[in-house]
C-alpha cells in the first residue's frame, strides 16, 4: 500500500485540491470530505507510510537551536526527546569523545518528502527519524512554543528550497508571509476577529474565538516589524498608508485554498501607533438550521408559524455579536421556496443563500438601508430582510411595507424583546402602527457550547444552585435538575478551553392583545415584560437553563446574562 490509498473515494478534483494545500491542512480537508475523524486518518496515514504515531510531544531543550524556526514552520516538524539521544550525550560526556551519531527524532503531521530529509541533515548534521501526530496538536504546539508566524520573521539566513530561491527573502516578503499566516491561523481556530494592538514596547495580537478574546503567542522580535505589518494590512485594504492620524475603514478579499474571506478592516490611532481590527466573514460559511441555532422544539414551532404568516414584521434583537445576522439567515433559509420571492438588504452580506436576491448597502454612494428598501419594494417581493433598522426612516418604510402585504425580517440593538417595542416608539413611530405591524420579537444571546469530548458531570452545592436560580428568576424546585448539569474541563480538541463553538439562548415575544394594549398606551418595557411572562413567554434565563440541563453549556455561562432578568419585578 502507498499514500494513494488515502485518496480513495475522492474525485480527481478533490484530490488535486488536497494536494495543493499546505501540509498542515491536508488531513483536515480529507477528513471533512470523507466525514470521518482526523484521528482515524492519522492512524491510516501511519499504516500507509510505515511511520509510528507519537503518543505525546516532549520537546528538546531549546528547539530553535536544533533547527531554524523557518524550517520548523515550513515543514511543520518539532524536534522531540529520545532515549537514544540522552544516552549518547551521557556517553559523550563520560568519555570526552564526540559520539553523537543518533538520529534527530521529529514529530510531524504528514510523511516527509526527500528534500525535507536533506535540509534536516544539512542544518542539524543528523539524520531525521520521523513520527506522526494529529495535525492540530503539531500546529498548536508550534504556535504556543514559538508564536504564530515566527518562521516568517526568522532572521536566520536559511532558505527552504534552493531551486526556488537563491537569496534570502527580504523583509517585505517576510511580513507578507507573516500576515498571511496570522489570518490562516485565525481561520483554523474559528476566530471571528483579529486585533493588532500596539503597546509601549510590543505589538499584541488577539483572536476573538467563541466570543472570548484569546491572546496569540507572537515572535519576540515582532515590535521591530510593527510598522511594516500595519502598512501591509492597509495596503491589502487599499487604505492610505501615509494617513496615521485619522481612523480608516476598508475591506480585504483574502483567499486561502478552498476558503474565501471577506475581511472588514478598521484602523484607529492610539498612543503607540495604529490599532487595527479585522472582522473575518467567510464567503463559504454554511447557514445554520433552526436546531443548530439552539432553539428548543416549542420555541422553534412558534417561530416557524410566525415565519409562515404572509405579512408583518419579525424582529431579532440583541447586542453586537449576539448572532442576529446568523439567525436571520437561518429564518430566510427555512422559508425559501421557489414560489416565494425573497430580497435582502444587508451590511455586509455574511452568508450566501441560493435562490435569494441579496444586495449590500453602500452608504458612500447613497445606497443606505432606507434607499435600498424603497427600491426593493418596486421589485415585487414577498419577503424582505433588512439587515438592521438604524433610524426612523428605515423603520417607517419597513412598517409600511409590512402593512401592504409583505413579510419583513430585521434586527434592532436592544437588550431584550420588550425593549424593541419601546425602541421603536423612541424613533417616533406611532404606537398604533407598531402594534398593527409587529408580529414577533426574538431576543437572543450566545453562550459557549461545552466541548463534548472532555466535559464531566458538575458537582454543585444546593445552596449555590438555589442562589443562581433565584438570580435567574427560576423556580427553586429546579435544584434537582441542576445535578444533571456538566462542567468544562479542557482538552486538545478545544485548546484546553473547555468550550468549542457557541449556541443561542432565546426570548420570544408574540404580540398578543395584552401586549397590544401596552404598546398603544406607551407603557414601559418592564410592564410589557411582566405581561409577556404571565402569558407564557420563556425568558433568556429559562432558555439558557434548558441548555444547562441538556449538557450544551454550563451554569456559569448562562449566569453571565442573569442581570438581564433584574427588571422582571
Amino acid at each position: 500500500m502507498d499514500l494513494n490509498s488515502l485518496y480513495t473515494d475522492l474525485t480527481e478534483q478533490q484530490r488535486s485540491a488536497v494536494i495543493s494545500l499546505p501540509r498542515a491542512e491536508r488531513l483536515v480537508k480529507i477528513a471533512s470530505i470523507k466525514n470521518v475523524e482526523v484521528s482515524e486518518l492519522v492512524a491510516l496515514l501511519a499504516k500507509l507510510s510505515g511511520l509510528p504515531v507519537a503518543k505525546n510531544i516532549e520537546l528538546v531543550e531549546n528547539p530553535s537551536a536544533v533547527l531554524p524556526l523557518r524550517l520548523i514552520h515550513e515543514y511543520q516538524c518539532i524536534p522531540v526527546q529520545s532515549t537514544e539521544r540522552i544516552e549518547s550525550i551521557n556517553q559523550s560526556r563520560s568519555t570526552g569523545e564526540d559520539n553523537d551519531n543518533t538520529p534527530l527524532r521529529l514529530v510531524t503531521l504528514w510523511p516527509p518528502e526527500p528534500k525535507m530529509n536533506r535540509w534536516i541533515y544539512a542544518m542539524s548534521g543528523r539524520h531525521a527519524e520521523w513520527q506522526l501526530m494529529h495535525p492540530e496538536v503539531v500546529s498548536d504546539t508550534i504556535t504556543e512554543q514559538f508564536g504564530v508566524g515566527a518562521g516568517s520573521l526568522d532572521e536566520s539566513e536559511i532558505i527552504t528550497d534552493v531551486t526556488e530561491r537563491n537569496e534570502v527573502e527580504d523583509e517585505d516578503a517576510a511580513v507578507i508571509r507573516f500576515v498571511n499566516e496570522v489570518v490562516n491561523k485565525a481561520m483554523a481556530d474559528r476566530a471571528t476577529d483579529i486585533h493588532f494592538e500596539p503597546l509601549r514596547e510590543d505589538l499584541q495580537i488577539r483572536y476573538r474565538i467563541d466570543g472570548e478574546l484569546i491572546p496569540v503567542r507572537v515572535p519576540d522580535n515582532l515590535i521591530k516589524f510593527q510598522g511594516a505589518i500595519i502598512s501591509r494590512l492597509k495596503i491589502m485594504a487599499k487604505l492610505n498608508i501615509s494617513e496615521k492620524r485619522r481612523p480608516q475603514d476598508g475591506r480585504i478579499s483574502f483567499g486561502s485554498g478552498a476558503n474565501e474571506l471577506d475581511i472588514r478592516i478598521s484602523t484607529i490611532p492610539t498612543m503607540y501607533g495604529e490599532s487595527v481590527s479585522l472582522r473575518l466573514l467567510s464567503q463559504k460559511s454554511k447557514p445554520l438550521s433552526m436546531t443548530e441555532l439552539g432553539l428548543a422544539t416549542e420555541a422553534s414551532n412558534k417561530l416557524t408559524r410566525a415565519l409562515e404568516t404572509p405579512h408583518g414584521i419579525i424582529l431579532v434583537t440583541g447586542p453586537t455579536g449576539s448572532g442576529k445576522s446568523t439567525s436571520l439567515t437561518a429564518y430566510i433559509r427555512l422559508i425559501n421556496k421557489p414560489e416565494r420571492r425573497i430580497i435582502t438588504v444587508e451590511d455586509p452580506v455574511e452568508y450566501e443563500v441560493p435562490g435569494v436576491n441579496q444586495t449590500q448597502v453602500q452608504p458612500d454612494i447613497g445606497l443606505t438601508f432606507a434607499n435600498s428598501l424603497r427600491s426593493v419594494l418596486r421589485q415585487d417581493p414577498d419577503v424582505i430582510m433588512v439587515g438592521e433598522i438604524r433610524d426612523r426612516e428605515t423603520a417607517d418604510i419597513a412598517i409600511r411595507a409590512s402593512l401592504t402585504g409583505h413579510l419583513v425580517l430585521s434586527t434592532l440593538h436592544t437588550n431584550d424583546a420588550p425593549g424593541a417595542l419601546t425602541r421603536l416608539i423612541d424613533m417616533d413611530i406611532e404606537p398604533f402602527l407598531i402594534a398593527s405591524s409587529v408580529e414577533m420579537i426574538v431576543a437572543q444571546r450566545l453562550v459557549r457550547r461545552l466541548c463534548q469530548s472532555c466535559c464531566i458531570p458538575a458537582q454543585y452545592d444546593n445552596k449555590y444552585l438555589e442562589s443562581c436560580l433565584a438570580t435567574m428568576r427560576l423556580p427553586l424546585d429546579e435544584v434537582a435538575n441542576g445535578h444533571l448539569a456538566y462542567q468544562s474541563v479542557g482538552c486538545e480538541r478545544c485548546r484546553s478551553l473547555g468550550y468549542r463553538g457557541r449556541i443561542g439562548i432565546f426570548e420570544i415575544l408574540r404580540i398578543s392583545e395584552g401586549i397590544h394594549e401596552h404598546i398603544v398606551k406607551r407603557d414601559s418595557a418592564r410592564l410589557i415584560r411582566k405581561t409577556a411572562i404571565s402569558e407564557g413567554m420563556e425568558s433568556l434565563m429559562h432558555s439558557g437553563w434548558g441548555h444547562v440541563k441538556n449538557g450544551q453549556t454550563t451554569l456559569e455561562e448562562v449566569m453571565r446574562y442573569a442581570d438581564l432578568e433584574a427588571e422582571d419585578e
